[in-house]
């Protein structure tokens, strides 16, 4: 058996290895059989979904391996990444399950665990698991089986708790809004909150099918967004991802803006009202060379981490940090959440502006980005290019030539078959010179 988990959990094509409905069974069953022997007394696990037709199938079938172990389930239904966070929490549960496949498209699903303190399994913790579903468990006896309960009221409980970390006694009233939800977990929580805090909402991407969770919409494709705001006249946009765990913002004019932006601009404003823990801002080594600038003229550090929201939390509760993210649009707060909230940070740029009195434009630029440049390269199973002798010449010929008011960085996706390649540097013709030789390099042996 190949391995199960990546940089977020399990992943893959629906119905196809490792996600199928015999898999989510093995897992339910391994990770039942872990928690059951952690803790005595009742056990709990609480699972949500994103709006991907799969969902139902893998909804099942981890239900069954749960239960058959003595786990008592309860179904959240389609809800946010961090609301099973939450409620894992505050519904004292042992194990929150979330599936999801994030951005990905509607024919990917995944699998997000969540220990009962609401922060995701370690590494550690996720290799157990995957050693009892390689080795296999026995089942709990006819009299421990436990039952399922669907609560239906979870997205209720979420709306009120990413309300609390809103300001008190500030309202929207008179701010136009555009919420796209990437037809996807987010699709009812979000235009309700906001419509709920006085804003006028103009909401895109609510219309899931099963099939259309990020088709051409939401924080992957925020131009349906811009185009909507720029349409109806809104003062800013929301573009969140499939499992609402991101989020991307757009100004008043349509002009997009990533997830450093809004990292320096909170960084900035926590430091000035002195809330901010440890001076220092937690990232992934995929940030702008402009924020760590930007930060560092302001007496800040950026504390880097490897790529995925999972590192940066890590990263945050080691050095006692409370605010980290990646330029995706993983956003964490830890003062209100344990994991990236798209709509909570959504918030907390809307009460910026109503604060500032200033519009999203005026917010959203806070630092010159240094050039950078993203390339894929898609690989076949069982490759292992960055292994082969003339990448690591192209790579190592890359570096030299970036070096010293640059950087490059290569590494393997967690969560698809792909190599990305990035880089940055001030010449950006130097700087996809860098990139394109290592493309090509890549391509020429996978």
């Amino acid at each position: 058996m190949s391995k199960l988990f990546g940089t977020d959990g399990v992943r893959g094509t629906a119905n196809t290895y490792p996600m199928t409905a015999d898999m989510a069974l093995r897992i339910g069953m391994a990770v039942g059989e872990y928690f059951r022997s952690e803790s005595k007394g009742v056990h709990r696990v609480v699972i949500g979904k994103d709006t991907r037709l799969s969902g139902y199938m893998f909804e099942n079938a981890l239900t069954a391996g749960l239960t058959s172990m003595g786990m008592n389930v309860l179904l959240l239904g389609p809800v946010p990444t961090p609301a099973v966070g939450l409620l894992t929490r505050s519904m004292r549960a042992d194990l929150g399950v979330m599936i999801s496949a994030s951005h990905n498209p509607a024919h990917d699903n995944g699998i997000k665990f969540f220990g009962p303190d609401g922060f995701k399994l370690s590494d550690e913790v996720e290799a157990e698991i995957e050693a009892l579903v390689a080795a296999g468990v026995e089942p709990a006896g006819a009299a421990e089986i436990g039952r399922a309960k669907r609560i239906d009221d979870s997205r209720f409980r979420y709306i009120e708790r990413v309300k609390s970390s809103f300001p008190r006694q500030m309202r929207l009233d008179g701010l136009k809004v555009v919420i796209d939800c990437a037809n996807g977990a987010a699709y009812s929580v979000a235009p309700m909150a906001l419509w709920e805090l006085g804003a006028t909402v103009v909401p895109v991407g609510v219309a899931p099918n099963g099939h259309n969770i990020n088709d051409g919409c939401g924080s992957t494709h925020p131009q349906l967004a811009a185009e909507a705001v720029v349409a109806h006249g809104a003062d800013v946009g929301i573009c969140l991802d499939g499992d609402a765990d991101r989020v991307i913002l757009i100004d008043e004019k349509g002009n997009v803006g990533d997830g450093d932006q809004f990292m320096a601009l909170m960084a900035a404003r926590w430091a000035a009202d002195g809330r901010l823990r440890g001076d220092a801002l937690v990232a992934t080594v995929m940030s702008n060379l402009g924020l760590e600038r930007f930060l560092q003229g302001k007496g800040l550090r950026l504390e880097r981490t490897g790529v995925g929201d999972r590192y940066v939390v890590e990263r945050m509760r080691e050095g006692g940090f409370n605010l980290g993210g990646e330029q995706s649009g993983h956003i964490v707060m830890m003062d209100h959440a344990t994991t990236g909230d798209g709509l909570m940070a959504g918030l907390q740029f809307l009460a910026e502006m109503v604060r500032s009195d200033n519009p999203s434009s005026a917010l959203m630029h806070q630092f010159e980005p240094v050039p950078q440049l993203l390339k894929n390269v898609r690989y076949g199973e069982g490759a292992t290019p960055l292994e082969t002798a003339s990448v690591q010449q192209a790579i190592a010929q890359a570096e030299a030539d970036l070096s010293g008011s640059g950087r490059l960085l290569i590494r393997k996706s967690g969560t698809e078959p792909l190599v990305r390649v990035m880089a940055e540097h001030e010449d950006a013709a130097l700087m996809e010179q860098a990139v394109d030789s290592v493309v090509d390099a890549v391509s020429a042996v996978v």
